[in-house]
This record gives C-alpha cells, structure tokens and sequence, in this order.
C-alpha cells in the first residue's frame, strides 16, 4: 500500500509540469514531506467541458457516493490496480472519474521484529511525478454539502521497493497522462496495462527517521533526512545495505 507521501515543490511549478491551471485549493501553498491519509492533496484532472487540467486540493480517501458516512475513507486510501475496475467502491470511478496524485516521493515501511522502518522512494533527478488516482463526488447526506475525494492506485512492487515492501504506487509516465486522464480515447483494457509496476532504475530508496511515523510527527524537510543504516542486506548484493546503494 502507499500510507505517506511526500510533495513540496509550489504549485505554480506542478502546474506548468503537469501543464495545467490551478483551480480548488483549499490550503496554504507550503511544503509537505509527510502527507497522511485523510489530509488534502494535490491532484491532477481533466474538466471536458473547458478541455483543461485543472489543479485541485481533494480529500486523501475516496469516498464513494453511496457511503453514508466519510469513515469508509480511512479503507479507501488505495486501490489495487488488479481489482480497481471491479469493486464497487471504484469501478465508477475507474470508468468516468480518473485523476493523478501529484507527488515527490513516496513512503514504504520494512518490518524489523515489531518495529516498522520507514523508507524514503524518489526519482533520482528529485523531479515531481504523476500517480494514478481515481476521484469521486461524495454529498454529505447531514449537511448537503459535496466533498470530492481521490484514492491511489497500487500495483505489485519492482526489484527496488520490494526489498522492503509487496505494494507500490502507480506511477505513470508523462506520455500516458492523456489516455489516464481521459483527453484521449482508451479502452478499459488499455487503460488496465498503464497500472504496471515503475521501473526500479530511475529511482531511489534511502532510511528516514521513524519519528515520521507517530500521527502529528514532523512535516518539514527533516523528515527526509538520511539516517544510518538499519541493517537489513539487499538480496542477491553481497555486503551491500538498503539506503546505500542507488544512491
């Protein structure tokens, strides 16, 4: 699964990269290096109707519109590119409502005992990248009020993340951005291939405190701050350590 994210570059940086303009921000257009689920996050979606990408805040957690209540979100931060046209909580989704979850990086955990320790992923040139996510409209039946929500597609890991974890996000090359979106025609088939595990060589893995951890922990730039190697062997590289290699 993916439970952490990270995206701290401005908007205005994300909007050019993703060539879209910026629409519903609900917060302050500062850093965050330790999204959690539940929390607004930055998404990419295309409206037909002025046949632009749009920048917008929406709710980490989809929220389908026949839940009662917003507590499904806390089950829905993911969903599993094999599954995802499928489950009811989604299939609407994947058919008509298709977005991507603007990101730096991303978080993994690696079970040592009973501690988890957590794991930075990013792209070795640190440029911002496109998650497949699926949004979803949501009317509060309380209150009358509408809340758009978003999820993360996961898939099976590569060589590098699944040194430490089966799951990761979806990330999606830039040349299928139109299809994923929905300005180009696509196939329900076709748009299952593009949920394929990233390939491990454009990216890198490093130890992070497992401060970040604790709800409220830091969200600053110290959270992705190498520490020593927890000393768990990368398979099949004699001597070599996670955090070290790739680097």
């Amino acid at each position: 699964m993916c439970g952490r994210f990270f995206r701290h570059g401005p908007r205005e940086d994300a909007a050019n990269s993703f060539r879209a303009v910026i629409g519903e921000i609900l917060g302050g257009d500062t850093g965050r290096y330790n999204i959690a689920p539940t929390q607004q996050v930055l998404t990419v979606r295309f409206n037909p109707k002025t046949e632009q990408r749009t920048l917008d805040d929406l709710h980490w957690g989809l929220i389908p519109s026949f839940a009662k209540d917003k507590k499904i979100a806390y089950r829905t931060i993911n969903a599993r590119a094999e599954t995802v046209d499928t489950m009811a909580s989604y299939r609407t989704a994947f058919a008509k409502r298709r977005c991507l979850i603007v990101a730096d990086g991303f978080f993994e955990w690696k079970a040592f005992g009973k501690k988890k320790q957590p794991y930075a992923i990013a792209r070795k040139d640190r440029a911002s990248f496109g998650i497949a996510g699926l949004w979803e409209n949501w009317k509060d039946p309380t209150t009358g009020e509408w809340l758009r929500s978003c999820t993360i597609v996961t898939s099976a890991a590569n060589d590098l993340v699944g040194q430490i974890h089966e799951r990761m996000p979806v990330i999606l090359e830039p040349a299928s951005y139109a299809k994923w979106l929905g300005e180009e025609d696509a196939s329900p088939a076709e748009l299952k291939a593009l949920l394929k595990p990233y390939e491990a060589g454009p990216l890198v893995m490093w130890p992070v405190s497992a401060a970040m951890n604790k709800p409220g922990g830091p969200d600053d730039e110290t959270v992705l701050d190498r520490i020593d190697d927890p000393g768990a062997p990368v398979p099949g590289v004699r001597g070599a350590r996670l955090g070290t290699q790739r680097s």
